[in-house]
């Protein structure tokens, strides 16, 4: 479920973050690549509740987090943000920005892509707990 609804809000935001980037003029390139971008951020998604369960010990970490359990989830998101933009940027140069993409000071990674990893895993943690919070007809149609 986690890895579904990383990938679904991050092919939303790679659409809305494309025109920041080079190379994207036509339309379905620009789908195909934002989908194949999502699947990487699902996986690094699931690489920060994976972090997140060997550092706390505690597999279902991320469904109740308390004020740890969120600064864990920004500072891996911040490290992994940081190191896939500059690795993709400095040293592969599988993507460049466009004049328009805002930029963390002193790092020159894009602001936006870096965001987009501090605030949608959270985002997705707590939809997923809500997706399991939630009594099942089955559950509900029982205690009846």
């Amino acid at each position: 479920m986690v890895f579904v609804l990383s990938v679904l809000f991050n092919y939303l935001w790679e659409l809305a973050q494309s025109p920041l980037y080079t190379g994207l003029g036509n339309i379905s390139t620009t789908w195909w690549h934002c989908f194949v971008a999502s699947l990487g951020d699902g996986l690094l998604t699931l690489l920060i509740v994976a972090a997140g369960g060997m550092t706390l010990r505690r597999a279902g970490w991320f469904l109740h987090p308390g004020v740890r359990d969120y600064i864990l989830m920004l500072i891996v998101g911040l490290l992994i943000g940081v190191s896939v933009e500059w690795g993709a940027v400095y040293m592969t140069g599988r993507w460049a920005y466009t004049a328009r993409m805002p930029l963390v000071p002193g790092l020159g990674v894009g602001l936006i892509p870096v965001a987009q990893m501090l605030l949608l895993p959270p985002v997705v943690f707590r939809v997923v707990a809500v997706w399991y919070g939630r009594p099942s007809s089955k559950k509900s149609s029982m205690t009846s």
